[in-house]
């Protein structure tokens, strides 16, 4: 199995169409969305999966005016993966609602983060999380009794987890939070953490370093200016956080971006 690409919180207004190409496309959506076209178009929630094989003719478009947001990732199978995926029973070509979207997004932001910084390993390191992802996606069949994690508001805090790295740039006060909640600071980061391994404001800076990724992927912008488009009012700063968070400098992504 071989990933060419991976595209994470895409914003878009208008229909996605066409042929998917010689490669399979994986679409996460992050908001409500119609797939399909004509009699047969469908309405799916957040977190709904379609795994597009290579060939066939996509169609979604918006189910709100806040448009289309999603992750996208395009992969190659041989024929062993193909036989891997038809012994998983793994759903082609379908929309898929997912109870929990969190495994499988979480795996998709460390393909991304890997993307440009494993060397000789980063295809195995693809490859087995491309795998993960299938075997998430047809557990959904098994158990439809499974309930979400046992934790206190853990919906709530689902929700703005998801709103956290669909909108990185926004203002994200836990004093806001807690008082829509009506719970303590306290309480708040310890469910927080309890629910996803991390803190909120740890969520914040790495929506914000993502941001920062695809911006130096996709356009020319100086790495000043995408610093100070994700909120970074210190350069240093962002250069040291993107470091620290991605393995490498801006500059080093881009030029690893670029040779990929």
């Amino acid at each position: 199995m071989k990933v060419t690409r991976i595209m994470l919180g895409r914003l878009q207004q208008t229909p996605v169409k066409g042929e998917s190409g010689s490669d399979f496309r994986l679409y996460l959506f992050r908001a409500p969305v119609i797939v399909g076209n004509g009699s047969d178009e469908r309405s799916c929630s957040s977190g709904t999966v379609i795994i597009y094989s290579s060939g066939v003719k996509r169609y979604f478009r918006p189910a709100e005016l806040s448009g289309l947001r999603y992750d996208c990732v395009t992969f190659r199978l041989n024929h062993a993966d193909r036989q891997n995926a038809a012994s998983l029973d793994l759903p082609f070509d379908q929309p898929v609602e997912l109870r929990d979207s969190f495994p499988v997004s979480s795996i998709l932001k460390n393909m991304q983060t890997q993307s440009v910084s494993l060397g000789r390993l980063k295809e195995e390191f693809m490859e087995l999380s491309m795998r993960q992802i299938f075997i998430c996606i047809c557990s959904e069949g098994e158990d439809p009794e499974t309930e979400l994690p046992d934790i206190p508001r853990y919906a709530q805090l689902k929700a703005l987890r998801d709103a956290v790295y669909d909108d990185p740039m926004g203002v994200w006060s836990v004093d806001e939070i807690c008082a829509d909640m009506r719970i303590s600071s306290a309480y708040f980061h310890r469910i927080y953490r309890q629910a996803f391994g991390v803190t909120l404001r740890q969520d914040v800076i790495e929506s914000r370093l993502i941001a920062a990724a695809e911006l130096l992927e996709t356009t020319d912008l100086s790495v000043s200016a995408i610093a100070e488009r994700c909120g970074y009012f210190s350069d240093s700063y962002f250069m040291r956080q993107f470091r620290l968070h991605k393995g490498c400098t801006p500059t080093e992504y881009r030029r690893r971006a670029a040779e990929k």
